[in-house]
C-alpha cells in the first residue's frame, strides 16, 4: 500500500499527515508506504515539528518536497489531498488510485493552539483511514471528514 498526502507548500498539514499515517499504519499492522509531497516545496515549519514532538511523532528529519521529488510519483494507492489548493492542482493519476480530500484549516501564522488542534483532526482522519484501509476498504471524503471529533 502506497499513500501520499499532498498540500500547497508541503510545509505543515501534509508533513503532520504523514507523521500521523505512518504512525497509526505501525500501531494498526498497515504494511504501507507513506510520503507527503507539495505542489509547491517550501520548508517544514517549526511548529509542525514542535507538536508532533509533543505526540512523539518526529518530523525533524522531514523535508519539504514536489510530488516529482518522490520515487515512482504516479504509483500509489491512496492519495488523500488536505488543502483546497492542492485538491485543485493535483494531477492525474492512473485508475487504480483513489484520491480523497479532507481540507483542514491552515494553521500558520497562528499560536500553538490552532496548530495543536489541527494536528489532533490530523490524527483523527489519519487513525480512521488506517483503520479502514486495515479492514480491506478506502472510505469516502464522507467518512474521513466525518472521523473528526471521534477519539483514534
Amino acid at each position: 500500500m502506497r499513500i501520499l498526502v499532498l498540500c500547497t507548500h508541503n510545509s505543515a498539514r501534509s508533513q503532520m499527515a504523514e507523521g500521523w499515517l505512518r504512525h497509526w499504519a505501525r500501531a494498526q499492522g498497515l504494511e504501507a508506504e507513506v510520503f507527503s509531497a507539495g505542489t509547491e516545496k517550501t520548508f517544514v515549519k517549526p511548529e509542525a515539528v514542535e507538536v508532533m514532538a509533543e505526540v512523539g511523532i518526529d518530523l525533524r528529519g522531514h523535508t519539504s518536497k514536489t510530488l516529482y521529488e518522490l520515487p515512482d510519483p504516479w504509483n500509489f494507492d491512496i492519495v488523500l489531498t488536505v488543502c483546497d489548493t492542492a485538491a485543485e492542482q493535483c494531477p492525474s493519476y492512473p485508475a487504480k488510485t483513489r484520491r480523497l480530500h479532507v481540507a483542514f484549516p491552515d494553521p500558520t501564522g497562528k499560536g500553538l493552539a490552532e496548530w495543536r488542534r489541527v494536528r489532533d483532526a490530523l490524527g483523527q482522519v489519519s487513525a480512521h483511514l488506517v483503520r479502514a484501509l486495515r479492514e480491506g476498504r478506502v472510505p469516502s471524503e464522507e467518512e474521513l471528514a466525518g472521523a473528526l471529533g471521534r477519539v483514534g
